[in-house]
């Protein structure tokens, strides 16, 4: 199976996927920075939630909440969604139920920085598993507007020092985001295969499989004693990302993959440090750096050069 890299995400002639909303860059720019926030908060959390608890209500809260709006969509998606049930399953599993889970575990056992450069991974990962899985080829815009993010995102994490980044340390919880990041890069790929629908009636599904298919490991979690911490903070939090980083991060990302594709997208998720800087300067106080606003740089022109639409594809 073959597919350009512009049309790997794009819905066929006809196909309803909800309002045709959004600029993709806006989009995926957005979507980053709520992913940025769950990083964050999930962080914070982190020891007073059990993650598997923590990742089902985070996809049950948004099943309830939208229901009332995704109902009237479903009843005319809903032959669609029964004749692509499996692709359905799959994403749900892949970017819903795994992905999430995997994420709260491995924020328990390893450090920000650590997550912030194994994040800087999943442009890659998209890359080679589009390649893969369905044969895309990446231009050399592409390929240079990776590596030129890439190493803004190593700048920033190094402090603008190759010593610092050669003294990390990594443990099994780096072990856990690498292969999480492994999963993002597939559903990313494989969000070409969503059934024509409307974009309501898809995050309702995917919401209601993420529960589905996380429920069980939360009762055995449940089972063997893990409790949460309840105070206003930490309801907060679950509003949170519950919300943003599930539903409308979820929504931005889609509509801009199925937009340009998600090679071209994957470089925005490189966004998501120059986010926690500057959310690090604002809210905690810390300095801006000269390493901050040169990894910015690099960081934004090699968004820039990666979401350049090819003058040819095949």
């Amino acid at each position: 199976m073959s597919a350009s890299i512009d049309r790997d995400a794009a819905p066929e002639p006809g196909e309803r996927t909800g309002p045709r909303f959004g600029n993709p860059y806006l989009l995926l720019a957005a979507a980053a920075l709520f992913w940025s926030g769950n990083h964050i908060v999930g962080r914070a959390i982190g020891g007073h939630v059990p993650p598997i608890g923590v990742s089902a209500i985070r996809w049950l809260v948004p099943a309830v909440l939208l229901w009332p709006w995704a109902r009237p969509h479903l009843k005319r998606d809903w032959p669609a969604i029964r004749r692509h049930w499996p692709a359905m399953l799959w994403l749900g599993l892949t970017g819903g139920a795994l992905f999430t889970a995997l994420q709260y575990i491995g924020l328990q056992y390893t450090s920000a920085l650590n997550v912030s450069v194994l994040n800087s991974l999943v442009p890659v990962l998209i890359v080679g598993t589009s390649a893969t899985l369905f044969r895309d080829r990446i231009s050399p815009l592409q390929f240079a507007g990776i590596a030129v993010s890439s190493l803004g995102v190593l700048i920033i994490i190094g402090h603008g020092s190759a010593q610092a980044l050669l003294q990390l340390q990594f443990n099994g919880g780096d072990l856990i985001i690498v292969f999480n990041m492994l999963v993002f890069a597939v559903y990313a790929a494989c969000l070409r295969l969503r059934p024509p629908m409307h974009a309501l009636s898809f995050i309702f599904v995917f919401a209601v499989l993420s529960t589905l298919l996380t429920a069980p490991f939360a009762a055995v979690e449940f089972w063997r004693g893990a409790r949460f911490e309840i105070d206003w903070p930490m309801l907060a939090a679950i509003a949170y990302v519950s919300i943003f980083p599930s539903v409308v991060a979820f929504m931005a990302w889609n509509r801009g993959v199925e937009l340009i594709g998600a090679n071209r997208a994957g470089p925005f998720l490189h966004l998501v440090p120059i986010y926690t800087a500057v959310f690090g300067t604002t809210l905690l106080g810390e300095r801006l750096a000269v390493f901050h606003v040169a990894g910015f740089g690099l960081i934004l022109a090699g968004v820039w050069l990666a979401s350049v639409r090819p003058s040819t594809a095949s």
